[in-house]
């Protein structure tokens, strides 16, 4: 039975952390705020005082963390996982940071005989807590195969996309889709309102054809009952979106309509709204067309 570390218990995170450790997996874990450490030691969790301490218990370490640099420095830092870097460890990051990063830090890890797997997933916090994220994986196959168990408790679909930084690529095509799909949401839901339909009407009827989503299966509801709490924060969304632009400008890549997105995004933050969720990019069209979503009734 593998042993596992876990640093990085945010609304994510915590979730992913008791899912291994409901699965049978030893568990050690790490974060800056002890709250969440605390909690699972009460579930039968180790806690670790840094991420070198982790990484010199286990097998397999996860990371899961806000931005590139917080990645970087948990691996490289003082204190740092390359502290306890050894031949057979393997680290597996669940963040969403820069490919170009993640080929970079497995490449630092390599040099002392770890092997390294970019692993971000997709499915929000209702994908975390039931375990079906899906997990998009980056590196080597070998140590794909070692962790797979270990995945299978996370999500219900773990794809290999390629070597280092594939997984990376396939969340920011991810995030490209995601934040499309917020903004077309919030773009009709507006549309249908004050053109004089019932939004929520609206959204039955289309539901069965051609705009069918996972956002539009999930999202409406919660913004018809006024419940635009996280999720997946729209901070998060903006800052996936500039690794997105980030990245299209180091290979020459025009997207047009992810820039767009990405100032929408970027829009929020800058109103206040970043803690809220993705779905709440809706406010921006609030604000233009001088209406607010209506909090209808089941029709």
């Amino acid at each position: 039975m593998l042993k596992v570390g876990y640093i990085g218990l945010g609304l994510m995170g915590k979730s992913i952390a008791r899912n291994i450790m409901k699965a049978g997996f030893p568990l050690v874990v790490h974060n800056r705020s002890q709250g969440a450490v605390e909690e699972l030691v009460g579930e039968g969790a180790a806690a670790a005082g840094t991420p070198a301490e982790v990484a010199s218990q286990v097998d397999v370490i996860f990371t899961n963390l806000p931005d590139t640099p917080d990645v970087e420095k948990v691996i490289l830092g003082t204190n740092g996982i390359i502290q306890a870097a050894r031949a057979g460890l393997i680290w597996v990051d669940n963040s969403t940071i820069k490919p170009a990063a993640a080929r970079h830090l497995a490449a630092v890890l390599g040099e002392r005989g770890v092997l390294s797997l970019d692993a971000p997933v997709s499915g929000g916090d209702i994908g975390a807590r039931d375990g079906t994220l899906a997990i998009m994986v980056g590196g080597p196959g070998e140590a794909l195969e070692k962790v797979m168990p270990v995945f299978m408790a996370m999500g219900k679909t773990i794809t290999h996309v390629g070597e280092a930084g594939a997984g990376q690529i396939a969340k920011a095509a991810n995030q490209i889709m995601t934040a499309a799909q917020m903004v077309a949401m919030g773009e009709l839901l507006i549309f249908a309102q004050k053109a004089g339909a019932d939004p929520r009407k609206v959204v039955k009827a289309i539901q069965g054809g051609a705009a069918q989503c996972w956002t539009l299966d999930v999202k409406p509801a919660r913004l018809f009952n006024g419940n635009r709490a996280p999720g997946f924060k729209s901070y998060m969304q903006a800052k996936d979106l500039n690794i997105v632009m980030d990245t299209a400008r180091e290979y020459g890549i025009p997207l047009p309509s992810a820039t767009l997105d990405a100032q929408l995004f970027g829009a929020m933050v800058q109103m206040g709204l970043g803690e809220q969720d993705n779905s709440a990019v809706i406010a921006i069209f609030e604000a233009m067309a001088g209406v607010h979503l209506a909090e209808t009734e089941q029709g």
